[in-house]
């Protein structure tokens, strides 16, 4: 299922923000985003309607299987995404915002053919 690239980085935003057993609310969400907790509210209360994700008690966010799959997809493009533009010379900063671009915009295959070719390159 394809979603919109703004819907993908909310849900990458998610994952980021739960990993290491780390709790989320729709605050949290907002100050890591930077937008103000309505806009937030209001998405996350489509998200979970659409299924990817839960809430919790004390109003915790909780991606689904499927809101998971997702943010972890995206957040594995755009890391690897970024490790690519950094090793050709782009300075961090600008790497990882070019990176949340591109991690939208290319192909599976595209993806993959990167991933192939960036780890034949650092092992030699």
């Amino acid at each position: 299922m394809k979603i919109q690239a703004s819907a993908e980085d909310y849900l990458e935003a998610i994952w980021v923000l739960t990993q290491n057993g780390a709790k989320a609310r729709a605050t949290d969400l907002a100050a890591h985003m930077g937008f103000a907790k309505p806009t937030i509210s209001i998405i996350v209360k489509k998200f979970k309607d659409n299924g990817y994700l839960t809430i919790e008690d004390e109003r915790y966010i909780t991606l689904t299987e499927k809101g998971a799959e997702i943010a972890k997809r995206v957040h594995q493009r755009h890391t690897l995404l970024s490790q690519v533009l950094m090793a050709i010379g782009v300075s961090e900063k600008q790497a990882y915002e070019d990176a949340c671009k591109l991690e939208h915009a290319i192909s599976e295959e595209t993806f993959e053919c990167i991933q192939r070719f960036f780890k034949k390159v650092k092992k030699g």
